[in-house]
C-alpha cells in the first residue's frame, strides 16, 4: 500500500485512558490511513503504567515500535519528536486532514487554547485550527474546573470538537475493552474513518 485513504495526526498525552488512543490508532491503521503520531513525555509513562508498553523516546525507535505493535505497513506510521519543527504537521502548507488528541490532558487543552505552541503537538493543533481542519480533543479529567470549561468553550468556538471520554452504557458492555471501543468509535466517526468497533444506535 503506497496510497493512503487520508492522513491524520494523533497525539497521545499523559492523561489516563491511553487505551482510547491506542484503539483509535489501530482503527486508523486498519483503515489504511497514514498516521502522524505525536507522543508526549508523560504519555510514555502512562503507556507503561496502563498498557504495559515501554515505548522508546527516540522518534525513529518509537516509529518502529508502534509500527510493529499496530501492524502498520511500511511508511504508514510516522513518529515525530516533540521539538521536530520540520515535521509536516508544523506548517499550514502541509497539514494532515484532521487531528485528534486522545486522551488529552487539561494542560494540553490550556496550551492549545492559549495558542502557546510550546511543542510540536501544540503547534500541530494550532495549525489544524488555523487551516480549518478538524481537531478533536478527547479530554479525560473529572471534575472540570471553571478554567477547564472556559478553555473548552474557547476551543469549541474556534472550531475544535470537544469530546470528553464519556462512554455510553446503553449497549450493555461485557468488559472494559468494549468501553474503550465505544469512545474510539466516536472519534473515528468524527474523523470520517470507517470501522467496526461498535454497533450503531438502532442496529
Amino acid at each position: 500500500m503506497t496510497h493512503w485513504t487520508k492522513t491524520i495526526a494523533i497525539g497521545l498525552t499523559g492523561a489516563s485512558g491511553v487505551h482510547y488512543g491506542l484503539r483509535v490508532l489501530r482503527g486508523l491503521v486498519e483503515a489504511d490511513v497514514r498516521v502522524y503520531l505525536l507522543v508526549s513525555q508523560a504519555a510514555q509513562v502512562v503507556l507503561k503504567m496502563e498498557a504495559g508498553l515501554g515505548a522508546p523516546s527516540r522518534p525513529a525507535e518509537a516509529e518502529r515500535f508502534f509500527s510493529v505493535y499496530l501492524g502498520a505497513a511500511p511508511g504508514q506510521l510516522r513518529v515525530f519528536g516533540r521539538q521536530e519543527w520540520t515535521a509536516p504537521v508544523a506548517s499550514g502548507s502541509n497539514p494532515p486532514e484532521a487531528m485528534a488528541i486522545c486522551p488529552c490532558t487539561t494542560g494540553t487543552l490550556a496550551s492549545i487554547a492559549a495558542g502557546l505552541s510550546q511543542d510540536l503537538m501544540h503547534r500541530a493543533a494550532d495549525v489544524a485550527l488555523k487551516e480549518g481542519r478538524k481537531l478533536i480533543l478527547v479530554v479525560r479529567e473529572m471534575p472540570f474546573t471553571v478554567i477547564h470549561l472556559e478553555n473548552m468553550l474557547r476551543l469549541a468556538r474556534a472550531g475544535a470538537v470537544i469530546m470528553p471520554a464519556n462512554p455510553g452504557f446503553y449497549f450493555n458492555p461485557q468488559g472494559v475493552d468494549e468501553i474503550y471501543d465505544f469512545v474510539a468509535a466516536r472519534v473515528l466517526d468524527h474523523l470520517g474513518v470507517p470501522h467496526r468497533l461498535a454497533a450503531r444506535w438502532g442496529e
